[in-house]
């Protein structure tokens, strides 16, 4: 019988995925890592602990809840809070998954003897015929969180289980509900796990400790001052709505420069860009992209997007250059871009740093 630890995060796809892999004969169990906190001992959505003991409880499963909140704040919210104040569009839950969830979870396997470790994420684990390990798009592609999990090793990869990958979401509801685990009907947590109040930016400037950017100038394109924006904190790349200043046009977020506390406002013809450049690229498929070589995937610019077309090429040693065959509109510096290829497995994967024409 093979020892497998599932990630529980309190929520029905987790509490599911243990279930099924209960059902398949392993011997489970369950974990959640505490990764935050707030002043007054309350837990984040991400770290309901109460729910997942209780379904572990039913399922029969042992359960721990490891303190992981150090290298939480060191990996995931200091870099989140460096991002925004550097007029960047971060996606805390990459950099979680990987430094901290994978590697902690992956730590306590060896620990507890386990072979595996397993997520309920939407999304299937694959060995391709190269030997590789990637991500595969859910049969539920509504659903699907592959852009959320290229940032993986290959070594992760080999060792991690997704029962998820085949199933609808109504379909783990039905199935939580016939097993009786409380959470069958929970609904889905939206928010940043440890943004639990409010806006991301009022958390940010809540921090005594963080120096951020104050109030600045909305600037045209080509520098004519329009008006005063909060804080560059409070506005990302394509955003129209919250902007506070009326211009007769429907006025778009086109960038942000942090360097002198601008925020750059267009119309929305202005958003769409046929070039984006990645740095800190991850490859899952495939080790690379060698320098004389072009690939040719479907890129995600953001988690929602259904992605297009794309050429990609090597633009040095940790970045790469990807140009779009149809424009691509409002991609953020800090969000990331995932390839996919004809199989909707993951190609890889890296952060924006730039978009131009």
């Amino acid at each position: 019988m093979s020892k497998v630890i599932v990630g529980m995060s309190g929520g029905v796809d987790s509490a599911v995925a243990a279930y099924l892999l209960k059902e398949a004969g392993y011997e489970v169990i369950g974990m959640t890592l505490r990764t935050w906190e707030a002043k007054d001992g309350v837990e984040s959505r991400c770290c309901e602990i109460d729910d997942a003991r209780e379904t572990a409880w039913k399922l029969h499963i042992r359960y721990q809840a490891p303190n992981c909140i150090t290298a939480f704040d060191e990996l995931v919210k200091k870099p989140f809070f460096r991002s925004y104040i550097e007029g960047q569009t971060p996606n805390p839950c990459i950099e979680c998954n990987r430094y901290v969830k994978w590697e902690r979870m992956l730590y306590y396997a060896a620990v507890l003897g386990a072979d595996y470790i397993a997520t309920g994420h939407y999304a299937s684990v694959v060995r391709l015929p190269n030997g590789r390990w990637t991500v595969q798009q859910a049969d539920s592609a509504e659903k699907d969180q592959t852009y959320m999990l290229y940032g993986l090793t290959q070594d992760q990869l080999a060792h991690t289980l997704m029962p998820l990958g085949k199933y609808s979401k109504s379909q783990v509801r039905a199935i939580a509900a016939q097993a009786g685990l409380s959470v069958a009907q929970k609904q889905d947590s939206q928010e940043i796990c440890f943004v639990s109040e409010g806006s991301y930016a009022d958390y940010i400037e809540a921090d005594p400790e963080l120096q951020t950017p104050g109030p600045g100038n909305f600037v045209t394109e080509d520098g004519k001052i329009l008006g005063r924006h909060r804080g560059i904190i409070h506005y990302t790349v394509g955003q129209r709505r919250g902007l506070g200043i009326a211009l007769g046009v429907p006025m778009y977020v086109k960038a942000i420069n942090a360097g002198t506390n601008e925020v750059i406002l267009s119309e929305e013809s202005a958003l769409y860009r046929s070039v984006v450049r990645c740095r800190d690229v991850n490859f899952l498929s495939i080790p690379g992209i060698p320098a004389d070589e072009t690939v040719r995937a479907r890129v995600k610019i953001r988690y929602h997007h259904e992605g297009e077309m794309a050429s990609i090429v090597r633009d040095s040693e940790d970045s790469v250059r990807i140009s779009f065959d149809k424009p691509v509109r409002a991609a953020a510096p800090g969000q990331s871009a995932v390839f996919y290829d004809d199989d909707n497995c993951v190609v890889g994967g890296g952060k924006i740093i730039e978009a131009f024409d």
